[in-house]
């Protein structure tokens, strides 16, 4: 007997094999406007190896096999150690060889490394965003430590800028690379730091014992990492290794591992501090200013880290939409979904814009016009980026139906994961008041910003418009309108670099979607064709 029941058949196959770098039109453009020409030939190498097969399986697998905890050993001996999947050793060995997490602190780095730091970044995202936790921080430690690392410790600085991923258990300075953590929240303050219980009491050789506890803890397995805590000049900030200087364990107790809706390959932790030893960094009372120094760059990281998922979120409805076929035709012939996908694909174009002017302004930063754009920049991109992922890649699981929502689709994963780097490093409402002491506090930044917009003044009154709307709202700005004011903020900045760069029909149906507030405006078939060709590398 023949038990078959049906035939399979119009099941697009899932995507894979594909060149992240060279697909994405306004990436490789970005690139190329914004500095960073000289490293596109790698970029489409690493865009390569990241698009195979067997690099998105070892992002499965490091989330299907999260990490694990070893408190004790089979004596009954503290190891406070984590143990990882194969697969996360391999995706930090890309990461590290590919220098995510120090290429623009080379001696010799070029002009543009920001830039070029940013696209590996992004690619680096659509594969597996877990691994991508200790690299933001190794990244954002890197020029701290390279000032003020104590004389002790002067031998990490060689494998802190090295590109090799080394996990063994040793030392800093005997390893062939290093990561650090972060060690900032406490269960009472989230993030009001200076709320901060844990106390360091100096000691006679110089170091400082510290006494209490840390909420998240991130990547605890890192070879160091920077803690606050509270000394007798005020809250301050302290390099505290894994292992000390005579190769004995530090007295960092990890009491366990966080239960995580997303993130599931990269280990987050509560640990207590049983008098462990730490390094003062700068002078007592500095804490906060260290946090402000490292805390721009690990924004900009989630930004782009966003960004990164929702791109490939596109990608994978787009590879979808080709193949299935629906009521007579291939889905991405549907008038209401090519529609869709379009204004996902206008989504990222003005966000990739912004990103890479945002890069190139880090990159400049010893100018002061660049430096004050970077600072009200990123926490407005972190805000606008980070709050439109969710909802951007609800929106794909729908073009794929039923199988979207399914594990063995890679959208899950996505949209699990889209949450945490809109809480990480400062939430919404953080990063709002961020953008309100800037524009309230930092001299000449309206100034910056009228000279700014007024480059492109006249290209499109849904532009002028919303930018007279801000202004009267930043005469007397108001902290119930911080939201409203940063999200404004952020799409004046799409919008402008938009403006500057994208075709007049494209940078134009981008206003009119995202400035418009009455809404209902339709986007013409051309402006469509152009955006889902450029969103498959097929044009520019």
């Amino acid at each position: 007997m023949n038990w078959q029941t049906h035939t399979v058949f119009n099941q697009p196959v899932p995507l894979s094999n594909s060149n992240l770098f060279l697909s994405d039109c306004a990436l490789r453009e970005a690139v190329n406007r914004e500095g960073a020409e000289w490293d596109m030939e790698l970029l489409a190498s690493i865009g390569q190896q990241l698009g195979t097969a067997e690099s998105l399986e070892l992002g499965r697998l490091a989330n299907v096999n999260p990490p694990e905890l070893l408190r004790y050993d089979a004596t009954g001996e503290r190891l406070d150690d984590v143990r990882f999947h194969p697969a996360w050793h391999l995706l930090m060995q890309g990461l590290c060889a590919n220098r995510v997490h120090n290429l623009v602190w080379e001696e010799d780095a070029r002009k543009g490394s920001f830039v070029a730091r940013a696209a590996r970044f992004i690619l680096h995202a659509q594969v597996e965003a877990g691994t991508l936790c200790p690299v933001t921080m190794t990244f954002a430690a890197t020029p701290l430590l390279q000032q003020a690392l104590p004389k002790i410790f002067r031998d990490w600085l060689t494998p802190l800028h090295s590109d090799r991923y080394d996990p063994h258990l040793a030392p800093g300075g005997q390893k062939r690379g290093v990561l650090i953590g972060m060690g900032m929240t406490e269960k009472q303050g989230g993030s009001d730091v200076l709320s901060n219980t844990t106390k360091a009491e100096k000691s006679s050789d110089g170091s400082y014992r510290l006494v209490g506890h840390k909420w998240f803890f991130s990547v605890p397995q890192s070879d160091a990492h920077l803690v606050l805590a509270q000394a007798k000049g005020g809250l301050s900030c302290f390099f505290v290794p894994r292992f000390l200087p005579d190769g004995q364990r530090n007295a960092v107790r990890l009491e366990r591992l966080k239960d995580k809706l997303g993130n599931r390959s990269n280990a987050s932790s509560e640990v207590e501090f049983l008098d462990a030893a730490g390094w003062l960094l700068g002078e007592e009372g500095e804490g906060i200013r260290q946090i402000l120094r490292m805390g721009g760059m690990t924004r900009f990281d989630c930004a782009l880290g966003s960004h990164g998922l929702m791109r490939r979120a596109l990608s994978v409805a787009l590879y979808h939409a080709h193949q299935r076929q629906t009521f007579g035709k291939n889905l991405i012939d549907q008038p209401l979904m090519r529609d869709v996908l379009s204004r996902m694909a206008l989504v990222l174009e003005g966000q990739t814009a912004l990103l890479f002017r945002l890069a190139r302004a880090w990159d400049s930063r010893e100018d002061v016009h660049e430096a004050a754009w970077a600072r009200l920049f990123t926490p407005a991109a972190k805000y606008g980026v980070c709050k439109a992922g969710i909802p951007f890649v609800a929106e794909a699981m729908e073009v794929l139906g039923g199988i979207g929502y399914c594990e063995e689709s890679e959208l899950p994963r996505l949209y699990r994961e889209m949450p945490v780097n809109s809480i990480w490093e400062g939430s919404g409402n953080i990063m709002c008041l961020d953008v309100l002491r800037v524009l309230t506090k930092q001299p000449g930044i309206l100034e910056l910003l009228g000279e700014d917009f007024a480059q492109v003044k006249g290209q499109d009154r849904h532009f002028d418009r919303s930018w007279r709307q801000l202004q009267q709202k930043l005469r007397k700005p108001q902290e119930a309108q911080g939201r409203e004011i940063t999200q404004q903020l952020f799409l004046l900045g799409a919008g402008s670099q938009m403006l500057r760069h994208a075709s007049p029909p494209v940078a134009q149906a981008w206003c009119r979607m995202m400035l418009d507030t009455r809404g209902g405006s339709l986007l013409s078939e051309q402006v469509q064709n152009d955006l889902l060709l450029r969103a498959t590398g097929r044009v520019g």
